[in-house]
C-alpha cells in the first residue's frame, strides 16, 4: 500500500539557497520548453524530450527533473487545448481566445516542481531526505516531526511533498 504523506521541508539556509535555485532553474526550462512546444507545434511528449533534453542537460538540469519538467509542459499544453475545445475560453475569435492561443504557456518562477523516487529519497527510519538539486544530491535533511509526535509521518519512497 502506497501512503501520500504532505512533509513541509525545514532546510538550514544554505539547502534552502540551493531548492530555489533548483526551482527557479527547472522553471526557466519548463518556459523553454514552453517555447519550443509552442513555435515547433510539438505537443507529444517523446517528441519534444527529442528536440529539448540535451538543451535542458545543458543548462544542468539533472536527468529526472528534465523528464518531469518536459511532462509538466505537454500536461499544460493538453490542459490549453481542453480548455479551448471546451469553450472555457470563448467562442474563436474572442480576445480572451485568442490572447490564449497566441503565446506559449509561462511558468513563474516559483511554480511547483514535482519530485519523485528518482529524485527524492526518504530514510524514514533516521528521519532525513535526499534531495537531487543542479548543485548536486543534498543528503540527511532532517524531517520536520508530525504534530504531536516526536516522529514524521508515516510513508513510504514514493510519498508526493507538499
Amino acid at each position: 500500500m502506497q501512503v501520500v504523506v504532505p512533509v513541509k521541508l525545514q532546510p538550514p539556509p544554505e539547502v534552502a539557497s540551493a531548492l530555489r535555485a533548483e526551482l527557479t532553474g527547472c522553471n526557466d526550462g519548463a518556459n523553454y520548453v514552453s517555447t519550443v512546444a509552442f513555435e515547433t507545434g510539438t505537443m507529444r511528449e517523446y517528441a519534444l524530450r527529442k528536440l529539448v533534453y540535451a538543451e535542458l542537460r545543458e543548462r544542468g538540469i539533472k536527468s529526472a527533473a528534465a523528464q518531469r519538467l518536459i511532462k509538466k509542459t505537454v500536461d499544460a499544453y493538453t490542459t490549453l487545448r481542453a480548455n479551448i475545445r471546451a469553450g472555457n475560453f470563448g467562442r474563436p475569435g474572442a480576445k480572451r481566445r485568442s490572447r490564449a492561443e497566441s503565446k506559449p504557456i509561462a511558468f513563474r518562477a516559483d511554480a511547483a516542481q514535482a519530485y519523485d523516487h528518482r529524485n527524492m529519497g526518504w530514510d524514514i527510519g533516521a528521519q532525513t531526505v535526499a534531495i537531487t538539486t543542479m548543485s548536486g544530491r543534498m543528503k540527511g535533511y532532517r524531517l520536520p516531526a508530525a504534530r504531536n509526535s516526536s516522529r514524521p509521518s508515516r510513508g513510504t519512497a514514493k510519498a508526493k511533498p507538499t
